[in-house]
């Protein structure tokens, strides 16, 4: 059944869902922090929970575990076997996924982005008090938007796919065709992230960001704006005479508009990394043992917990009052839900780890040329979860293989088709182009429509504007600016 009633419904029971079983958006949380960060993470849960023990090799009692709780007798075990027992939370959390799915399927109409929820994020800026990555930065503002939960999951798909610039890494219809959201989502979101802190995150390219910056200091209709909209190549180049000229204005005027677009930031995004020298740790390793593929988790930065066998004594004894014993309970429950939560997320992790192994198996066997179209749908049906959580499994983590170590997010790209039917991924694309101008005659580089050309001859068919988008994504030039006049 569908129709406004059945959105309203689906909505009111997720919120439900999240209220009577609030574990699980830590249990969301724990799924998408990096391993680094999750070491973090527990050690917070340590602190604030007595029962909670973490296992070294001095533990007593490590070399002989303690009795399962099938082991145990008597009604004190049933009653551990009962507050032990998370079936029914990890079903609320696969019913969400499910919801997920649904809504997505048959959500109406997009919510606008208000002045009211502007006011919102303009309040947590003002509030900040600590640093935090870019993408924190962003997601704690996404946080605060009324906008429907597709446009939601795909404003933090957006925010995972920016570089350290703050720039997307690929258009809202690539986006929307690599997680499977509606275009229209995918662009409301875009709209939305344009508007965030800081001026000019999101865009997709440079033009886009500086006209952003401007648009945001209502000098939309500037000077600077014009030449950047108009005659961007120009500016590039500093011909302030032939730009007067086409814009029919005083050289002066130029000059000091060209000063005014010198005072934007060209990076918005670099700001949140420039004092970070944080070494990347991969989440997963995959590698090659003889012919066969294998991967390891690095569990370097999980601790391993157990529930304190103190505390499961001094209620087996019966001596606490009964708000002692509820709390200990209380408190057991929470730490074994951790405990199960951090089995979860690595189970997850390595069946979407396994998936991309099969699905990129060229590219582990040849290397990055070889990479293959992939979406989080495709891999989302495999595992039998919904695209939101792929996202959130991924995020902020990394892959080592033999080719060097990857993003997770790396491996889901858009793609051709080329003439005898195999898949190039856009990054392999992009790849021939940087060789195809790596080789070429400095004295008579490239053009975009010659680059076209020779992707033709290897039979792919791609459309000049799109090959230029590429070029400038690789950060290169354009021919009349690579040409060597030596």
């Amino acid at each position: 059944m569908s129709g406004p009633g059945f959105s309203h419904d689906l909505r009111q029971r997720q919120t439900q869902s999240l209220v009577l079983a609030p574990q699980l958006r830590h249990s969301l949380k724990i799924l998408q922090v990096a391993a680094q960060d999750l070491r973090s993470v527990i050690q917070e849960e340590l602190q604030s929970n007595p029962t909670l023990e973490e296992l070294t090799p001095e533990t007593p009692g490590l070399e002989k575990p303690a009795k399962t709780e099938e082991e145990n007798t008597g009604s004190e075990s049933d009653d551990r076997r009962e507050e032990m027992d998370f079936t029914k939370e990890f079903e609320i959390l696969g019913k969400l996924d499910q919801d997920w799915r649904d809504y997505m399927a048959n959500a109406g109409g997009n919510q606008p982005y208000t002045a009211e929820s502007a006011e919102k994020r303009q309040h947590f800026l003002d509030s900040q008090v600590s640093e935090a990555s870019l993408q924190e930065h962003l997601m704690r503002q996404a946080e605060l938007l009324d906008v429907s939960p597709p446009v939601l999951a795909a404003i933090e798909h957006l925010i995972g796919s920016l570089d350290d610039r703050g720039f997307l890494t690929q258009s809202p219809a690539d986006a929307a065709l690599q997680t499977g959201l509606p275009l229209e989502a995918m662009q409301e979101a875009h709209a939305a992230l344009k508007t965030f802190d800081p001026p000019g995150i999101g865009s997709l390219n440079l033009e886009e960001c500086l006209l952003n910056q401007l648009d945001l200091q209502g000098r939309a209709n500037s000077l600077a704006a014009r030449i950047l909209r108009d005659h961007f190549d120009l500016l590039t180049r500093r011909r302030i005479p032939e730009l007067a000229r086409k814009l029919g204005a005083n050289p002066d005027d130029v000059q000091s508009a060209i000063e005014e677009i010198g005072k934007l930031d060209p990076a918005p995004g670099r700001r949140f990394t420039e004092d970070s020298n944080r070494v990347v740790e991969p989440d997963v390793t995959v590698y090659k043992d003889g012919d066969e593929w294998k991967i390891t988790l690095n569990s370097d930065y999980i601790p391993r917990l157990r529930i304190s066998n103190t505390y499961r004594e001094m209620i087996a004894k019966g001596t606490l009052s009964k708000d002692e014993r509820d709390y200990l309970r209380e408190r057991m429950r929470s730490g074994k839900f951790l405990i199960d939560s951090i089995e979860q997320r690595q189970r997850t992790i390595e069946r979407i780890t396994r998936e991309i192994l099969k699905f990129q198996a060229d590219f582990f066997e040849h290397g990055v040329s070889q990479l293959k179209p992939l979406t989080m749908t495709q891999v989302a049906e495999v595992v039998g979860v919904h695209e939101t959580t792929v996202s959130r499994a991924i995020a902020n983590k990394y892959l080592r293989s033999p080719h060097g170590i990857f993003e997770f997010k790396f491996f889901f790209t858009t793609g051709y088709e080329a003439d005898g039917g195999a898949a190039v991924s856009n990054t392999s694309v992009k790849e021939l182009i940087a060789d195809f101008i790596a080789i070429e005659d400095r004295s008579k580089p490239l053009s975009d429509q010659e680059i076209v050309a020779k992707l033709q001859e290897k039979g792919l068919t791609i459309a000049r504007r799109t090959v230029a988008k590429y070029r400038e994504e690789l950060g290169i030039l354009p021919s009349n600016l690579r040409r060597d006049y030596s």
